[in-house]
């Protein structure tokens, strides 16, 4: 009777094995048979259209995968590294201008609408005679010169750290070869790398870009005008993120569109649960720019056809297999993150074609480690709980004596960080990162800005609270807000000149503009009221005579 049972199990153990294999085989081979469905899509029908045949391709052909980096270590951040180049064929298709697209199956009503709103944007913001942003970097204050890089000031040493080499990834990343790109010995100059490696090796100690770097206009131009060859979703993060490759073997970070221009934060939402909105990654490259703090990556805006330039590229079955098409015969999708990854926040284009940012990878974590820092002001993420520094007024003095805040700069990058994320209205910094070849002496690179730009009519005053309890700040920093303060260099109107360059132009709507400007005389308002409680010398760090990145010159213990 044992023996009978015994085989009763065993035979049970093997069907359940056998119909669990079954199971498998037929979810992997689902799209191939879906491929003997209707024929031809190219889905760029009219939304009014019947979509054809959406499982012609099928699953793409497998080939060599581009290794991905594992992100869950790095809370937050926007902005992740590239890993090594991938091997594979890809045509050099010509790149179109760079001006602004016209959405496919827009119709014409929203046309006349968006015109009407870049005409109206163009005529109240644009500078009277020629250009402010041009006259702003004329200025004396845009125009400091930084010490002598030596060897320990470049994140890379070129033709030692950094080699590249078209004929090993059997591809030419520019689609002609120009003999004049190689140097007598047979190996490729600096100047004919790809503009994403070109920014890579720029990077120093001070600063992740020059202020007149043509290499960041080239690059911007890439991240709208290159061909997208691969999409992975980034691992990590609360909301949709993708992971794009290029013909040229770049990378950039895609947040899709999720709201309107218009919309604000619901004010019953939690900072942790906003949206991350693509426009705020956008405008707060161009915002950092104009500051002169110039630590934030490549951002540019982009239009992309979620048939051609995701689903039918990606190698993510997950990805893959969340597109669909809603009632309305748009093409949608959703992919797998903590929040508003489901069908009913699914993100659909029109019909196929999407807004979103691109912010251009830092260097591969492999050739340049990142340190990871919790922030002191982090708040609570938390529905009750408050963080300390919210119910310890004297909090600062704390900060002040615990490294790396107690001598360097630190201190006065994380108040320039507060003023940037104040006149964004970001309540999300809760980490930051900077570049571990450099110790504690460089600057903190502002990543994951996406949670700006919510409400602006509103002034989230915490934001403020590290610069209140310090009353310390840059006085190349408080030079600058005074001057952007002024009529003849308004922040609003060079923000809105800057913005104009981008392909999604208008990015942000007068009302954000016009609150960047109020917040701009706060922030210049709890300064004189610092200066005026503690003296000027003890709240303004004189920087602009000599090196600011030597410890004597760091902030004064008080």
């Amino acid at each position: 009777m044992k023996m009978i049972l015994l085989r009763k199990f065993r035979f049970l153990i093997l069907m359940v094995f056998l119909v669990a294999c079954s199971m498998h085989i037929m979810i992997d081979l689902l799209p191939k048979l879906e491929r003997q469905g209707a024929g031809g899509c190219s889905c760029s029908h009219a939304p009014s259209e019947e979509p054809r045949g959406w499982a012609e391709q099928g699953w793409p052909d497998k080939h060599t995968l581009r290794i991905l980096q594992d992100f869950s270590n790095e809370p937050g951040a926007s902005n992740v590294s590239s890993r090594s180049l991938e091997k594979g064929t890809a045509a050099g298709d010509k790149a179109p201008g760079f001006g602004r697209p016209e959405v496919y199956g827009q119709r014409a009503g929203d046309r006349k609408r968006q015109i009407i709103q870049d005409a109206a944007a163009v005529g109240k913001n644009a500078p009277a005679e020629g250009s402010r942003l041009a006259a702003l970097y004329e200025h004396p204050l845009y125009k400091r010169s930084l010490p002598t890089l030596t060897d320990e000031d470049t994140l890379f040493n070129v033709n030692t750290d950094i080699r590249f080499d078209p004929k090993a990834a059997e591809q030419e990343w520019n689609g002609e070869g120009n003999p004049e790109e190689f140097s007598p010995t047979g190996e490729l100059t600096a100047d004919s790398y790809p503009n994403w490696l070109r920014f890579h090796i720029g990077i120093n100690r001070y600063e992740l870009y020059s202020r007149h770097n043509p290499v960041i206009d080239a690059l911007l131009k890439d991240l709208v005008n290159q061909r997208i060859t691969s999409v992975a979703m980034k691992s990590g993060g609360t909301q949709l993120k993708l992971i794009m490759t290029f013909q040229n073997y770049g990378q950039a970070l895609f947040k899709p569109m999720k709201q309107t221009r218009e919309q604000e934060t619901p004010p019953d939402f939690f900072y942790f649960s906003d949206f991350e909105r693509h426009n705020a990654e956008i405008a707060a490259f161009h915002l950092d720019k104009i500051l002169d703090f110039r630590r934030v990556p490549p951002v540019a805006g982009r239009l992309v056809n979620m048939t051609k330039e995701i689903r039918d590229v990606t190698r993510d079955k997950k990805l893959w297999r969340t597109f669909f098409i809603s009632p309305a015969n748009n093409v949608c999708f959703y992919g797998e993150c903590s929040y508003y990854c489901s069908t009913e926040h699914a993100l659909c284009g029109k019909p196929d074609q999407i807004e979103g940012s691109l912010a251009a990878f830092l260097p591969d974590l492999a050739l340049a480690k990142r340190k990871t820092w919790r922030n002191p002001w982090r708040r609570s993420y938390h529905k009750r709980k408050k963080a300390e520094w919210e119910v310890d007024p004297d909090y600062c003095e704390e900060v002040k004596q615990t490294p790396p805040y107690d001598s360097g700069t630190r201190l006065l990058d994380i108040m320039d960080m507060t003023i940037f994320d104040f006149l964004m209205g970001n309540m999300d910094r809760h980490h930051y990162e900077t570049f571990e070849k450099f110790g504690n002496e460089t600057f903190i690179i502002h990543l994951d800005n996406g949670r700006g730009f919510g409400k602006h009519s509103h002034d989230e005053k915490s934001i403020l609270v590290p610069l209140t309890q310090c009353c310390r700040v840059r006085k190349s920093t408080h030079s600058r807000l005074q001057l952007l303060a002024k009529e003849e260099y308004k922040l609003s109107t060079l923000v809105a000149e800057s913005l104009l360059r981008d392909r999604l132009s208008p990015v942000l709507i007068q009302p954000h503009l016009d609150a960047m400007d109020r917040r701009l005389r706060q922030v210049l308002q709890v300064v004189a009221e610092c200066i005026e409680k503690e003296g000027h010398s003890d709240v303004v760090e004189d920087d602009l005579q000599g090196s600011q990145w030597t410890e004597q010159s760091g902030p004064r213990m008080r």
